[in-house]
């Protein structure tokens, strides 16, 4: 009997293993469909190049002991090691050593009068075909400071390059290798990048070329600090990506891959692409003349908050808040002042502070446009002739020690005042304002410091120390306002809650 019901319960295992399993309609879900790469690689892949670049360096810059030559120290390898000097044309694996894998490329030669001064690598890095004749775009970081440029294509060919031109504002450089028919790539738009969409990145990471990485456009328009607005990205970029393209699932570059996120060094999943449209921008006067002219209307911007735009009664935090105006330049003379907020340029919308550089820089020299600005209330169109971009200047206005500070201030901004001498309002080129001699609660509280100038209360200007006691006299204690201050060359609004009347 027992072996019987055994022999069924086998038997029943057996029955139901043999079944066709059949998956539960409710909770399967449907496979996502992966992309696949391999079309797009093998057709962007050769146009896409390795760069390195060499520097010279004499035998004192590379650490010899006084009184020792590249001669001593390779017999001193030579008797105490057995083997020769590191980074010697005899050493194996150096560029110039027959078992080195570019065997021959003269990163190590000696110059011709034998003077010790030697070729040696000072960066590695990835570029892209532009044309047919040549021209090769990468970062302008990546050839800094080379003597030398070479360019490796996906076939092994290798050619020096000519500089055509840098632009470190943006990053973007431009060289020339003497060669034929290359492949390209096809450029795309980089406006129409959508967050989400797949993207391929191709490059020489660590120095291993031809590297192929995917991943997504995690965010567009990321303002990192820098002049241009990136596209940020999931995919791994490392050093000796830079310079390599950006691809979308058509084959066309977006962008170029130029910065990562890392507290290590290397990739933590968060990279930066130049976006391609401004790079081609720049591409192109690098091309004609060698140099990128942009406009200037010579400001000094911040970013507007919350609290400013609410203090100042704008309808959200938008535009680019004027700092400070350099004296005699385009927009002093058009009369754009500091706390002045410019909303447009030429009837295109300032979003961010960082928008209007961009605009600014790409309009010609000597266009006249319209500059729409925010000022005590109301918005008001201001002429201006836009103006050539010149080396960066630091004007320095001469400011006289502040006097001894006053007693402890009891109004309701916690600031105690004096007025500005005439002589100083005119040496600042300023029309109005008092200075900061004390401060405490409210004012200490937000950062204001002695020494400090204030020109404004909201949409009043500030011409005096006892007018100054009469507006904050009548501050409302349950609302914001916005002070108007100066603080060596750069002028900002503060926003402060004004402490109740006791």
């Amino acid at each position: 009997m027992t072996t019987l019901s055994v022999r069924k319960f086998f038997a029943a295992a057996v029955l139901v293993a043999c079944l066709p399993f059949t998956p539960h309609t409710a909770s399967a879900a449907p496979a996502a469909n992966l992309p696949d790469f391999t079309d797009l690689v093998d057709k962007v892949g050769p146009a896409v190049v390795n760069i390195r670049t060499t520097a010279k360096v004499t035998s004192s810059a590379r650490g010899l002991p006084p009184g020792m030559d590249d001669g001593d120290m390779s017999e001193f390898f030579r008797r105490f090691f057995g083997i020769p000097m590191p980074n010697s044309p005899q050493s194996p694996g150096t560029p110039n050593s027959p078992n080195s894998p570019r065997g021959g490329n003269n990163d190590q030669d000696q110059s011709p009068d034998g003077g010790g001064d030697t070729e040696q690598n000072s960066g590695v890095g990835s570029g892209f075909i532009l044309s047919q004749d040549g021209y090769v775009m990468t970062n302008a970081h990546v050839i800094d400071d080379a003597d030398t440029i070479y360019v490796t294509l996906t076939d092994k060919r290798e050619f020096k390059a000519k500089l055509i031109g840098v632009d470190d504002r943006t990053d973007v450089a431009v060289v020339k290798i003497n060669a034929a028919n290359l492949p390209t790539v096809p450029i795309g738009d980089s406006n129409k990048v959508r967050v989400g969409e797949w993207v391929v990145a191709i490059g020489s990471p660590f120095g291993l070329e031809n590297t192929v990485t995917a991943g997504i456009v995690s965010a567009k328009g990321r303002d990192t600090g820098d002049y241009l607005p990136f596209i940020q990205t999931d995919v791994a970029v490392n050093p000796g990506n830079s310079g390599g393209p950006l691809i979308n699932m058509q084959g066309e570059v977006i962008g170029i891959n130029s910065q990562i996120y890392s507290r290590t060094g290397g990739f933590m999943g968060i990279s930066f692409a130049i976006p391609i449209d401004e790079a081609m921008r720049v591409a192109d006067q690098l091309k004609a003349s060698g140099k990128v002219v942009r406009g200037r209307i010579a400001v000094a911007i911040g970013e507007v908050t919350k609290d400013v735009a609410d203090s100042l009664g704008l309808p959200k935090a938008q535009g680019a808040l004027v700092s400070s105006v350099e004296p005699g330049g385009p927009a002093d003379k058009a009369g754009v002042q500091p706390g002045d907020i410019i909303l447009k340029f030429n009837g295109h919308n300032v979003d961010t502070a960082t928008d209007l550089p961009r605009m600014v820089g790409d309009t010609k020299p000597g266009t006249k446009a319209t500059i729409t600005v925010w000022r005590k209330g109301q918005t008001r169109d201001v002429p201006v002739t836009v103006a050539e971009m010149q080396p960066d200047k630091t004007a320095k206005a001469e400011q006289k020690k502040p006097p001894t500070p006053k007693p402890r201030a009891s109004n309701a901004l916690g600031v105690a005042v004096s007025d500005i001498p005439a002589d100083q309002l005119k040496s600042l080129k300023l029309r109005n304002g008092v200075q900061v001699d004390a401060v405490d609660g409210p004012a200490a509280r937000v950062g204001l410091q002695r020494g400090d100038l204030i020109l404004r209360i909201g949409d009043t200007d500030i011409t005096s120390a006892k007018q100054f006691e009469e507006v904050t006299s009548h501050l409302d204690s349950s609302k914001m306002v916005a002070l108007l201050v100066r603080r060596g060359d750069n002028t900002q609004f503060v926003p402060i809650r004004p402490r109740a009347a006791k």
